[in-house]
């Protein structure tokens, strides 16, 4: 039963995420990442400003979910593609079934110890509705609900130029689609 729900919400997040694909070719902003305020999950600010001209792939996470394991693939990612010019910007999230109720002191030392994360992690933040942060407030707006965070591990892939390129549900957000997506907007120029 478990594979069925599986294959249904990974077949769901497909489709949901060409019609967000859709909705979001109109009138997309970029984002100025200078004037966005973050702070790192290890205190002080993450510097987003280095990551104009970056792809960034933003992650909202939760050390509880059933999508926690995803973590090892995002650590994969960034080692893989960091050197060519590829932000993870793991963002932690109560959010959704309270699955990250812990300080970010909590998050940070479960993220290292058991995935040995190294890619940048900001500080737990709300990512949906109107209090979201603002870089989720800015997401929504160019990606409409459909590409906005309904649970755990929504990806948001952001080009070079610092508009959103695509978006993956939690459930078929990891694999070849995303890797394909990443790669083309690694070869694309700003």
């Amino acid at each position: 039963m478990n594979l069925i729900r599986m294959l249904v919400f990974a077949a769901l997040g497909t489709l949901l995420s060409a019609v967000g694909v859709a909705w979001a070719q109109a009138g997309r902003q970029p984002i100025d990442w200078a004037t966005v305020s973050l702070e790192s999950i290890g205190g002080g600010p993450l510097p987003t400003a280095d990551f104009k001209g970056s792809v960034v792939l933003l992650v909202n996470t939760a050390s509880l979910c059933g999508f926690t394991g995803q973590y090892a693939g995002l650590q994969e990612l960034w080692h893989h593609y960091k050197h060519k010019g590829l932000v993870v910007l793991g963002v932690p999230s109560n959010d959704f079934g309270g699955q990250e109720p812990g300080s970010n002191e909590e998050i940070r030392r479960f993220c290292e110890a058991t995935f040995d994360v190294t890619f940048p992690m900001a500080d737990k933040q709300v990512v949906s509705g109107p209090a979201a942060h603002p870089l989720y407030r800015w997401a929504a707006a160019q990606t409409g609900p459909l590409g906005t965070p309904s649970w755990n591990f929504h990806k948001i892939l952001i080009g070079r130029d610092g508009r959103i390129i695509d978006w993956f549900s939690a459930a078929g957000g990891m694999g070849p689609k995303l890797e394909r997506a990443i790669d083309a907007a690694l070869a694309a120029k700003e």
